[in-house]
């Protein structure tokens, strides 16, 4: 249980956290704001750059149009490579960053490969990690799919949006040990740049499961494409996701929140940093963003700048410890 311990810690700092440390006043105001989603377009990272870039813009905080850029690559590491060495004082941009950021900055994935290179703003929800499979599977529940994995590991193929050993990866070992997989090295789990390029592959019979976060499968629900088969949360959600199960419900005690936030480049000046701390800030308060939450499966983590920047670094440390444990890390 020592697994679920740690997450069950970043878990209760999500839930509890602090409220929003709002700025006073920042003199600043972008010409051309700007968000970098680290993947290709349909996974979570450009989840919360569209999503997050359209409500700003509905609620008047940002001047103009959120461009939105799709840079892909190494489980975020082109674009925080991209925004340390070419763009580390560009006031107008922010890059979507989630617990699958502090893995691989945990894991030393990244170039530089140190957190405290770019500046964190803030948070804007926490995203239940889902295990899925194609509709027309076979597989009708979490336990089936952990005993055919117990049964031939290499008869399963699981794909995700994460690295090898990043967040979508984790969240399958910690089920499988959950299961009763005594060697979760066997696990067969493929990457893929984005959550939205997993689920392509699923559907067209390359895969045999997905590991993803609720806002990435959410559009794969509705249209019938997929059945999720259990959520990561510690209790069932609202809404139109309460028919889902939980893991725990199966007899598989797993947890897996992923934050979802922004980081803004390291030598951002303290008004851009004062004023987007704000805008985020005022966004995560307003009835708009809690509809936005709820219509997909946002649990709260109310968390901004220190706050954030505290939080983060306490969540790269527990995914270093966990990733240790696993024998993902040395």
């Amino acid at each position: 249980m020592k697994l679920i311990s740690l997450r069950n810690a970043v878990l209760a700092a999500a839930v509890f956290a602090a409220g929003p440390l709002l700025a006073e006043g920042h003199g600043f105001t972008p010409e051309n704001p700007e968000c970098i989603a680290p993947a290709n377009p349909g996974g979570g990272w450009d989840f919360t750059c569209r999503q997050v870039g359209k409500s700003l813009q509905d609620l008047g905080l940002i001047p103009s149009t959120m461009q939105v850029v799709n840079l892909s690559g190494g489980g975020g590491g082109v674009a925080f490579a991209e925004v340390v060495n070419k763009r580390a004082d560009d006031n107008d941009l922010i890059v979507a960053a989630s617990s699958a950021t502090a893995t691989r900055l945990a894991q030393g994935a990244y170039p530089g490969n140190n957190m405290d290179q770019v500046r964190w703003l803030g948070a804007i929800g926490a995203d239940y990690g889902v295990i899925a499979v194609a509709a027309d599977s076979e597989i009708q529940d979490l336990t089936g799919l952990m005993d055919a994995m117990k049964a031939d590991p290499s008869s399963i193929a699981i794909g995700g949006g994460s690295a090898v050993g990043g967040w979508d990866h984790l969240k399958v070992l910690i089920a499988a040990q959950e299961a009763g997989i005594e060697d979760v090295r066997a696990v067969k789990y493929i990457a893929f740049a984005g959550g939205g390029e997993a689920v392509t592959q699923l559907l067209a019979g390359s895969l045999q499961a997905f590991s993803g976060d609720l806002s990435e499968a959410k559009g794969f629900v509705e249209s019938g494409d997929i059945k999720v088969l259990a959520v990561l949360a510690p209790e069932r959600l609202g809404g139109e996701f309460s028919e889902i199960p939980t893991a725990a419900e199966q007899g598989i005690d797993a947890i897996g929140a992923n934050w979802r936030g922004f980081y803004a480049p390291g030598n951002m000046d303290d008004m851009a940093y004062d004023y987007w701390v704000e805008q985020i800030g005022t966004l995560y308060a307003s009835d708009e963003w809690k509809a936005v939450m709820e219509a997909n499966g946002l649990a709260p983590l109310d968390l901004q700048g220190d706050a954030f920047q505290a939080f983060v670094a306490e969540s790269v440390d527990s995914i270093t410890a966990l990733s240790k444990e696993i024998g993902i890390l040395q």
